[in-house]
């Protein structure tokens, strides 16, 4: 073996039911790189990943770290041999406060084995200074945005001074200044011998920052080497195993009557004297840097946050939204950026995540309508393209993608009007992106609004008829198709 090589897997297989997820996989990463890992949703990139820190157990095959064989039972077990990892899908503990989120599963203790709540507070705040981050000590997790968390989570992992750090995308809910900041301790950890293991679906990070690349497909490896001996279309074609025709499938969509109207709409200290509009066929885009205030807003409009003035209209109809069940029952349906924590139910099947939103429409007479549902949910999933190997299989098993297009489908049996969708391709690989995209489009066709919020700039400018740019809570300016550029986007997002 290679002394460079810190580590290698060999011939690692895992199975779930009715799923091969990963087929005799060999894999290998050097001393003090940047390693690289892409492929579509579904490849096997993160089951790999949770392998090698101990929260799957592999059916076969072997881990070597620095030439030695281990055995790896438990996420504190990976800590404990060097190996820290960022979770694409974050977990955190609501009710914790940023200061326990430092050590959960590792309570630094003081005399008579009571925690030291001292040295708790102490590192914390080291630690929240080393990475510029302002959260208090004392705020619970509950009380911060993804991207907050996404923050805490980048620098819980970087502190654990590891030989191996995974980042299983880092930078799908965080702005272009602190992904600026994360590639420069990037390359810090690089200069100190520690490897990263980096997996994302934007290929500008990963030709920025990577020293080698391996692609991944349908649970195997296709291809792997130096950065240099790829390109983005290379890589593409290694993912999907097919061409891309186009990056973004816009097409003009004859606009209709105005869906949604927002006028002066305001909640404190979050968003001030919002006014926009949707029409039938329109795709609106929601820019702005995070903390803008954009999700705020789309929370606000489905009924999960309060606001104190201004007035809401769908369909031309005037309406108080005061709960989900408001906007729900007007046609008006809201997909989050947080998918695990609000869209969808782990512990349950992709049927009874489909019908959820529905189940009156299967009882009648007091009794199940088993094979209509059957039926529904079938057509659905056909529709949303969901790769899963039946619908009563978890939708926890199903990746990141599947998942998205899943709870597409839950709202989909509601035929809503207007579609608020809050960074709908986050985590998500170019095909599925695309796929999803399509389908945006043909929900225009069919006549329905849609307001997207997205921090990926192409991706507004790709798929808008119009964009709204926020900054500091307020509206900066809208934009037509013509007038669209990125560098017009940010001129407005940072206040000019």
């Amino acid at each position: 073996m290679d002394n460079n090589v810190i580590l290698q897997v060999r011939n690692i297989e895992k199975s779930f039911p009715g799923v091969k997820a990963l087929d005799r996989i060999n894999f290998s990463v050097k001393r003090g790189t940047v390693h690289a890992l892409c492929g579509e949703n579904g490849a096997g990139k993160s089951t790999l990943m949770k392998i090698i820190n101990g929260l799957y157990k592999p059916d076969a095959g072997e881990i070597l770290i620095n030439g030695r064989v281990v055995e790896i039972h438990s996420a504190m077990q990976a800590r404990m041999l060097g190996i820290s990892m960022i979770n694409q899908e974050l977990n955190f503990v609501p009710e914790m406060t940023v200061a326990e989120n430092f050590v959960i599963g590792n309570w630094p203790t003081a005399k008579g084995g009571r925690v030291n709540w001292r040295y708790i507070r102490q590192r914390a705040k080291q630690l929240l200074e080393e990475a510029d981050l302002p959260y208090a000590l004392d705020v619970k997790l509950k009380e911060l945005s993804i991207s907050d968390i996404q923050l805490l989570e980048i620098a819980k992992a970087t502190a654990y001074n590891a030989d191996i750090i995974i980042m299983d995308e880092p930078t799908s809910a965080i702005s272009d200044k602190e992904i600026a900041v994360l590639f420069g301790k990037i390359d810090e950890l690089r200069r100190q011998g520690t490897s990263i293991i980096y997996i994302s679906h934007k290929l500008d990070e990963v030709f920025e920052i990577a020293d080698e690349i391996t692609v991944m497909r349908d649970g195997q490896i296709v291809e792997t080497g130096p950065i240099d001996k790829f390109d983005k279309s290379t890589v593409i074609a290694l993912m999907v195993g097919r061409e891309l025709s186009q990056n973004y499938p816009k097409e003009e969509v004859p606009l209709g009557k105005e869906l949604l109207r927002v006028e002066g709409l305001t909640s404190s200290g979050a968003f001030d004297s919002i006014s926009l509009s949707v029409r039938a066929g329109e795709i609106v885009g929601l820019a702005g840097l995070v903390g803008a205030g954009r999700t705020e807003v789309l929370r606000a409009l489905f009924g999960l946050n309060p606001y104190q003035a201004g007035e809401i209209w769908i369909d031309g109809r005037s309406l108080r939204v005061r709960s989900p069940e408001d906007s729900i029952a007007h046609g008006l349906i809201m997909l989050s950026e947080d998918r695990r924590r609000y869209g969808i139910i782990p512990v349950r099947s992709v049927k009874e995540n489909v019908t959820i939103t529905r189940l009156e429409e299967f009882i009648y007479g007091g009794r199940w309508r088993r094979l209509k549902e059957i039926e529904r949910v079938e057509e659905l999933c056909t529709r949303m393209n969901v790769k899963t190997p039946s619908i009563n299989t978890d939708i926890s098993a199903l990746s990141g993608g599947n998942q998205q297009k899943v709870v597409l489908a839950k709202w989909m049996i509601q035929d809503p009007k207007v579609l608020l969708l809050d960074e709908p391709t986050r985590g998500i690989d170019v095909g599925a992106k695309y796929e999803i995209h399509k389908l945006m489009i043909t929900l225009a066709k069919e006549g329905k609004g849609i307001l997207m919020v997205s921090s990926e700039l192409p991706e507004l400018v790709g798929m808008c008829d119009r964009i709204y740019v926020m900054a500091e809570g307020k509206i900066r300016g809208e934009l037509r198709r013509d007038q669209f550029s990125q560098e017009a986007i940010m001129h407005l997002a940072v206040g000019q």
